[in-house]
């Protein structure tokens, strides 16, 4: 008798669960060299990347969320720092640089500018977005220094998900904390503004004539300067430049006090040239002019050129 016997097996597979996954970087944003007396804002980029594997032609929603970075931010602006000192300036998310770019954590503004990325469909795909940033205007007294924030830990939470959706006010998702600094560098800088000294009309040079000009000038805070005039085009002396009108001159000199007893000039005479220190604000310097009694040269109008130089 033949038996026979029929086996049955059950063959189990495993379950592979695809759920997305994501990385990001972030490129250091640099605004090099800042010119903060210029009273016009700063502008630089950095640059988010993302790459992410998933199921095939999936949407995944990402929520770069910022906060304020290690530099902290007042209602209206984030910081760097350095030591004590900062400097204000903002992200963007659009290259106006009217669009904050925010945090569903950071309620100004509460939101991060979301985007969605499609796989493909080999299950992966990659983006990339800029942010823009700008160091704000009007901070003339902002000390030189290099200043700095770190955007690391919780001050980075890059949200990511399926879904068909565009919400970003909320913590839904898986994070990433990718790790990047944004610095700049407040340079030493001085700016001039110049008024010229008129000695107006005169008939015979009998007597003293006087007139003032000045130098209106502003450095970053805690820079010293030294401002010297030159002796002008035939100038010998600080008391002894020359108007000309042809081969015929007026000899007239300049001077840092109202009673013309302290010569102004350059480097070549020690003592003749004013000092001072920054303060960001602007700081106003009276020329002082003289045109001594002297033989009086045929009418006309007489005219000298001073090289106003400020060192620092």
């Amino acid at each position: 008798m033949l038996r026979f016997a029929m086996l049955s097996a059950a063959l189990l597979l495993p379950t592979v669960a695809w759920a997305q996954s994501c990385s990001f970087g972030v490129s250091a944003m640099n605004f090099g060299l800042v010119d903060t007396l210029s009273g016009s804002s700063s502008n630089s980029t950095a640059t988010l990347s993302v790459n992410c594997t998933g199921l095939l032609l999936q949407r995944i929603l990402v929520c770069p969320n910022l906060g304020t970075g290690s530099g902290g931010a007042t209602a209206s602006a984030r910081q760097m720092l350095s030591g004590a000192n900062d400097l204000n300036y903002q992200l963007y998310s659009d290259s106006a640089r009217s669009v904050v770019w925010g945090s569903y954590a950071w309620p100004y503004p509460p939101t991060a500018p979301g985007f969605a990325l499609t796989l493909n469909v080999l299950g992966s795909g990659s983006a990339s977005q800029t942010i823009y940033g700008a160091i704000l205007g009007g901070q003339a007294t902002a000390v030189p220094s290099t200043y700095l924030s770190t955007f690391s830990g919780s001050h980075v939470e890059f949200r990511y998900r399926a879904t068909p959706g565009n919400d970003c006010s909320t913590g839904a998702g898986s994070v990433d904390r990718p790790t990047f600094t944004i610095n700049a560098i407040v340079p030493a800088n001085c700016l001039l503004a110049i008024q010229n000294i008129d000695f107006g009309s005169n008939g015979i040079l009998g007597a003293n004539v006087d007139a003032t000009g000045g130098v209106s000038i502003t450095c970053t805070p805690g820079t010293p300067y030294t401002v010297s005039l030159s002796n002008g085009t035939t100038g010998s002396a600080p008391t002894a430049r020359k108007m000309s009108k042809g081969v015929e001159t007026v000899t007239y000199g300049l001077y840092k006090d109202n009673a013309r007893s302290q010569v102004w000039g350059d480097a070549a005479m020690p003592g003749s040239t004013v000092a001072g220190s920054g303060s960001g604000a602007a700081q106003n310097l009276t020329i002082y002019g003289r045109v001594p009694a002297q033989t009086t040269p045929s009418a006309g109008v007489y005219t000298d050129t001073v090289v106003v130089t400020v060192t620092y």
